[in-house]
C-alpha cells in the first residue's frame, strides 16, 4: 500500500510504503542493475519501482521488528503485491531468508 507518493514525501523518515518484500536469487550476481551498477548480493541494496537511484531506505520486517538500511540501485519488483526486492545480505539482516517473503515498512531517509 502506497502511503505517499515519492514526490509528495515531505519529511525523511516518514512511513513511505507498506507491503511485501522478497529478495534476489543468487543467479543475479554480477548482472547490471537498472542504475548501471553490477548486482552484488553481499551489498545492502534493493530494487524499487519509483524511488530514485541512490535513495537510502530503512526497511523494517513487520514480523520481527528488525531493520536494515539499503540503497536503491535497481527497478522492480515486478511480482504483483511486492514493493521491494532486497539483496540477500539485506534479507539476512532482517531475518527473512527462511520465509523468502515478509511484510515490511519502508521509510525514505534521504
Amino acid at each position: 500500500m502506497l502511503l505517499s507518493g515519492c514526490a509528495g514525501l515531505r519529511t525523511p523518515g516518514d512511513v513511505y510504503q507498506r507491503g511485501e518484500a522478497a529478495y534476489y536469487a543468487s543467479s543475479f550476481d554480477g548482472r547490471r542493475t537498472a542504475s548501471g551498477d553490477r548486482f552484488d548480493s553481499r551489498r545492502l541494496t534493493a530494487a524499487h519501482r519509483r524511488l530514485p537511484f541512490g535513495s537510502r531506505v530503512e526497511v523494517t520486517n513487520e514480523n520481527n521488528g528488525r531493520s536494515v538500511i539499503v540503497t536503491i540501485n535497481d527497478r522492480g519488483p515486478y511480482t504483483r503485491g511486492r514493493i521491494i526486492d532486497l539483496s540477500r545480505r539485506a534479507a539476512e539482516k532482517i531475518d527473512m531468508i527462511r520465509s523468502g517473503v515478509a511484510p515490511v515498512t519502508l521509510r525514505v531517509l534521504d
